[in-house]
């Protein structure tokens, strides 16, 4: 109950990010789903503490000398 009440701020924030900035700084993530999806994605699957390590890993490998390409969240069984 508590992860829920720290996370869905921080999910409102990306979805903010999404509509209002995103656009007007263009979408330049070099993966898919996107790091603003993935984030949202690792938060509501792991929690804070992982979600946000699994975010912040992954974004920063998000620039123009890093790969690219397909990279989907981890699901709860590949992390055993």
């Amino acid at each position: 109950m508590i992860n829920r009440i720290v996370i869905f701020p921080l999910i409102l924030f990306i979805k903010v990010y999404q509509l209002f900035i995103s656009p007007i700084i263009g979408q330049n993530c070099r993966y898919l789903p996107t790091c603003s999806e993935y984030t949202a994605g690792c938060l509501k699957q792991f929690g804070i503490f992982k979600g946000t390590f699994l975010s912040l890993k992954r974004i920063s490998k998000c620039h123009p000398w890093g790969n690219h390409g397909h990279d989907p969240i981890p699901s709860k069984l590949e992390e055993k």
